[in-house]
């Protein structure tokens, strides 16, 4: 059975192939068409993972979409009747972008099949059955206790369940516009950062600012109900009218004149961020808290946009009564495609769970000789060493600064070791100097180390693995002088942990620094800059080294320096 797994309707747009219950493929189509946060259909994505599979569009059997378009239809038209200022947008952002997602679907269905008859059989998922259910049934946990949070997908917010074998349950819902992703959005907006896709940044300023300042009001927002339902008081915001402008009038006032894009900080700008984090955290870890008490799983699933909040997940790992937590590492609406092509196969056809999502390197993979042909297209001078590894160890030892670009292509928005800006942690201006060199980015922006599995416990105090970079943990205080350029202000990390068996390059060369300077984890950071998606090519490869400060480009078995130019 082959299943293609779509999500288009939102941002983020992504396509899956699995075949007989194994993931194949995956790639988010702004790796392809270099659009970051891409909303187009993800054609060339689609392309790409039939290659990848080997198979032809007439041997899709089932197509599964991450939304139900239609779905709450009618909470939503009653939240315009209530709130009539609403209902402009709503027919624009509702109505019309449904009509125009949809259309555009379906122009391509009817490219490639004559008739809906002739083609595969089109099955719309929920959204939020796409994050929490199908995050489950590609989990190692065979029961666990189900969250999702997000902005909304078909109105839902947050999605609290309980899922075992291949049976999930829906425990109770949250509706928009009682939503903790529209409530971390407008501290996002009010730091002068983009919405929806700069909230890393947010959760980044945080610890430089004092979350008692404003604790208290920001904690009058939110309510947490008995069932894990949430209630908010919406005239700190403005998002429900469905305006681009998240914070209303009461929110300046209480919390001060919001920051403009490009000014400096100001100490109460921090302080803000830090309450609203601070208090994110807190109102998740009492669902949590909640979640448990309903289901007494020893584990945890935890899915949407929210869920790429690395300092909460954290939280939850060390504070909450779940054993562990598994986040999908597209863990944002990338990960709605291949959790709608699960939630079809495991638990709407209620075939065997076979495959755990452990592998996040299921996207493009290039060869040597590909590569060569790039090098030699561009007149590229360049050195070929049997052992890459050793000789990428000994110049990042050296404190040099490279590009590595190897194997297959991750999915999800972190950098895990294939296409990585890596650098010696132990050299403290590192930081500093990728911010501003390279990553041209706000300063205070930490980078995350990435350490082999075995010296997890020598550097940092997080007790379960972190394989896809999204858990915070805390560097051990003797070890934040050793690797200071990936210790953030607060002394904490966000770790990834590395197996040889899933990437054996990324953990040689890792182990192989560690043999050369005692320290086995390297700084690692998506391999782009600021306002790009990753590279997925060797020809970006080769760009984003010419226009930044990186020192040298280790691609395939190939090492290239900025003078070998001819």
């Amino acid at each position: 059975m082959v299943i293609l797994g779509l999500n288009y309707f939102f941002h983020d747009s992504t396509a899956c192939i699995i075949i007989d219950g194994k993931l194949i493929a995956a790639i988010e189509e702004e790796r392809l068409n270099r659009d970051k946060h891409t909303r187009l259909f993800p054609s060339l994505s689609i392309d790409r993972c039939l290659k990848i599979a080997g198979i032809g569009y007439d041997e899709i059997d089932h197509i599964a979409v991450s939304i139900k378009p239609t779905h709450n239809m009618g909470k939503k038209v009653i939240h315009c009747i209530k709130n009539i200022k609403t209902f402009k947008p709503f027919i624009n952002h509702e109505l019309v972008h449904a009509y125009n997602k949809q259309k555009s679907f379906w122009n391509w269905f009817g490219y490639h099949w004559d008739s809906k008859k002739e083609g595969p059989e089109v099955h719309f998922i929920e959204h939020h059955f796409s994050h929490a259910p199908g995050t489950f049934f590609v989990s190692p946990y065979k029961e666990a206790a189900l969250l999702s949070i997000d902005g909304s997908g078909e109105w839902a917010t947050t999605w609290l369940g309980y899922g075992k074998e291949n049976t999930v349950e829906c425990l109770s819902q949250s509706f928009f516009p009682h939503s903790l992703g529209s409530f971390y959005e407008a501290v996002t907006q009010f730091c002068g950062f983009r919405t929806n896709y700069d909230e890393g940044k947010t959760m980044g300023l945080a610890p430089m600012g004092d979350p008692e300042i404003f604790r208290k009001e920001v904690e009058k927002i939110i309510t947490v109900k008995d069932n894990g339902e949430l209630s908010f008081d919406l005239s700190y915001f403005n998002y429900q009218n469905m305006s681009w402008k998240r914070c209303s009038p009461k929110f300046y006032k209480i919390f001060g004149e919001p920051r403009k894009h490009g000014e400096d900080f100001k100490k109460h700008h921090m302080d803000v961020a830090a309450a609203f984090q601070r208090v994110l955290e807190d109102k998740v870890l009492e669902i949590c808290n909640i979640l448990y008490e309903k289901t007494k799983a020893k584990y945890l699933i935890v899915s949407g946009g929210v869920s790429l909040n690395s300092v909460m997940n954290g939280r939850i790992v060390r504070e909450s009564p779940f054993e562990d937590v598994y986040v999908m590492p597209a863990a944002g609406d990338n990960g709605t495609a291949i959790g709608a092509a699960y939630y079809l196969y495991n638990g709407i056809f209620n075939q065997p769970r076979t495959y755990v999502h452990d592998n996040p390197y299921v996207g493009t993979a290039y060869d040597n000789t590909e590569i060569k042909n790039v090098l030699d297209g561009a007149k590229l001078k360049y050195e070929y060493y049997d052992d890459i590894c050793e000789k990428a160890a000994e110049v990042l030892a050296e404190g040099n600064i490279i590009g590595w670009f190897q194997g297959a292509m991750e999915i999800g928005p972190r950098a895990l070791g294939s296409r990585s800006i890596l650098a010696n942690p132990a050299f403290p201006q590192m930081k500093d100097k990728i911010n501003a060199e390279v990553k041209f980015r706000e300063a205070y922006r930490p980078f995350a180390p990435s350490a082999i599995v075995e010296a997890k416990n020598d550097f940092f105090d997080l007790e379960v693995e972190a394989p896809f970079m999204l858990k915070v943990c805390n560097v051990l205080e003797d070890k934040r002088d050793v690797i200071p350029a990936v210790t953030h202000v607060d002394g904490s990390a966000r770790l990834q942990t590395v197996k040889k068996e899933l990437h054996p390059r990324y953990y040689d060369v890792i182990k192989k620094m560690g043999e050369k300077t005692g320290v086995p984890v390297v700084l690692n950071t998506s391999f782009n800059i600021q306002g790009e998606p990753v590279v997925e090519s060797p020809k970006d490869a080769i760009r984003c080294f010419f226009s930044t400060g990186l020192d040298m480009l280790v691609i395939g078995n190939y090492l290239i320096r900025k003078d070998y130019l001819n």
